[in-house]
């Protein structure tokens, strides 16, 4: 007697899905379809035919995951789809940027762009080592300037601040966030105009100028991290009869360590890259100058402007000197970002 096949069980986990294949082969089909369509009318071009093809995909996907998996998971597929093209859509210019710096960058990041300035040198040739040397001494005397003014004002109004006072000073915290960075290096120019007499430019002018846009930054930053700090290990602190003084510096500091680190990277991030604040407040020199309280001191934002600005004979040779101290900023913004997470990781609080 003949046995008879059993039905095979439907899996109750798996019944109604798309496998995993569907999304990439029906994404390939739809970049194909788009790059044809192009193709055939004459028009290709690689930007749109992602984008034509980034339609199709979400198209079909929907019609295909409303039949099979029923309208709930289709919308959600829809919504998955939609925010992750919003997302590509957001790396497009970080990508397109970053390639370019680096495509016409390397040309002349060479040694002797790193060990030569620019003094006597017309057309090829020459180097930014003035330029990141000044770029180093100001952002480094901004940030001495900033870092412990925009703390202890954050500690003030986390801990003590009350009344109009701190209410003015988170006023004026959120004015200077919005400032013009060029009107802080007319205030630092004429700052040391009245000290020190006209015409005066020097890489300290430059640091206070970028310090009028640390401290903001810094404040803000710093005051979030402070409040994140549980009212808990405050509350246990003074139970054991510590001083307030001694519980901010020896717990809530602590604490907010690895976050105060961040903040203060992304605030010389902000303002590593001005320009316009240096060159009025620190001028421009195509000379090694390694005193910042005397004679002007070129930057690298400044020197990447100047160089673009103000072409030569050898414009190229000029262009490429822009894109290889535009590629330099970004190689030590980067070195600076990776050093604070380094830091920060090494102080963060430790879960037992």
């Amino acid at each position: 007697m003949a046995t008879i096949a059993a039905p095979a069980r439907r899996n109750l986990y798996t019944a109604g899905k798309l496998p995993v294949w569907v999304l990439p082969v029906v994404l390939a089909t739809a970049l194909v379809l788009a790059g044809l369509l192009f193709l055939a009318i004459g028009s290709f071009g690689i930007g749109r035919t992602a984008v034509v093809g980034v339609i199709l995909f979400t198209i079909a996907m929907v019609l295909i995951s409303s039949a099979v998996e029923g309208a709930r998971k289709a919308k959600d597929r829809l919504a998955t789809i939609l925010v992750t093209s919003a997302f590509c859509l957001a790396l497009l210019p970080l990508i397109s940027v970053v390639f370019e710096t680096v495509s016409k960058g390397l040309p002349r990041f060479d040694a002797e762009f790193f060990t030569y300035s620019m003094r006597n040198v017309v057309g090829a040739g020459g180097g930014a080592v003035h330029a990141i040397t000044g770029t180093l001494w100001t952002t480094g005397i901004a940030t001495v300037i900033s870092v412990p003014i925009g703390i202890m004002a954050a500690i003030y109004l986390v801990e003590y601040g009350r009344g109009r006072l701190a209410r003015a000073i988170t006023f004026f915290v959120d004015v200077m966030t919005g400032i013009p960075s060029i009107v802080a290096g007319l205030f630092a120019y004429a700052l040391f105009v009245i000290f020190f007499g006209p015409g005066t430019k020097t890489a300290l002018a430059g640091a206070v100028a970028l310090s009028v846009l640390m401290i903001p930054i810094v404040v803000r930053s710093a005051e979030e991290l402070l409040r994140l700090v549980p009212n808990e290990l405050r509350e246990a602190s003074y139970a054991l009869g510590v001083p307030k003084w001694r519980t901010i510096v020896r717990v809530v500091l602590p604490t907010s360590l690895a976050g105060l680190i961040t903040g203060v990277m992304l605030a010389v991030a902000r303002v590593i890259g001005e320009t316009a604040p240096l060159l009025i407040a620190a001028g421009f020199t195509q000379s090694m100058n390694s005193n910042p309280s005397s004679n002007a001191m070129m930057t690298l934002p400044v020197f990447v402007f100047r160089s673009y600005a103000d072409q030569g004979q050898d414009a190229q040779a000029y262009l490429d000197r822009a894109w290889t101290g535009a590629l330099t900023l970004i190689l030590i913004v980067m070195v600076l970002n990776l050093t604070a997470r380094l830091i920060a990781s090494r102080f963060a609080p430790k879960g037992r």
